[in-house]
């Protein structure tokens, strides 16, 4: 039939790592959303959502241990893309 299949998936999360989204896992994260060939934005809070493939516009965000995100996945198995991104900002990566 030729129809794409393009799903939607969002999910709001506290960020595990204890200094937030700096450099190490900011770039853990952004190089994890590349690699899934979605389209993924992240907002901190009420934010506007920016492009969360983007280490400079995810580290601009300066998301603190604690804070609440919300990552929105487009693209071709969505919700298992999502699965992967939100286990690592689950993740304490500076312990």
């Amino acid at each position: 039939m030729g129809d794409i299949d393009i799903t939607t998936a969002t999910r709001s999360v506290r960020i595990g790592s204890e200094h937030g989204l700096h450099a190490r896992p900011a770039k853990l994260f952004t190089q994890a959303v590349g690699e899934s060939g979605a389209k993924v934005t992240i907002a901190k809070g009420d934010g506007r959502p920016v492009n969360a493939a983007s280490i400079l516009a995810v580290i601009a965000l300066g998301i603190d241990h604690g804070d609440e995100v919300t990552l929105t996945v487009d693209g071709d198995d969505a919700a298992t893309v999502l699965d992967r991104l939100v286990d690592l900002l689950l993740t304490d990566h500076d312990g």
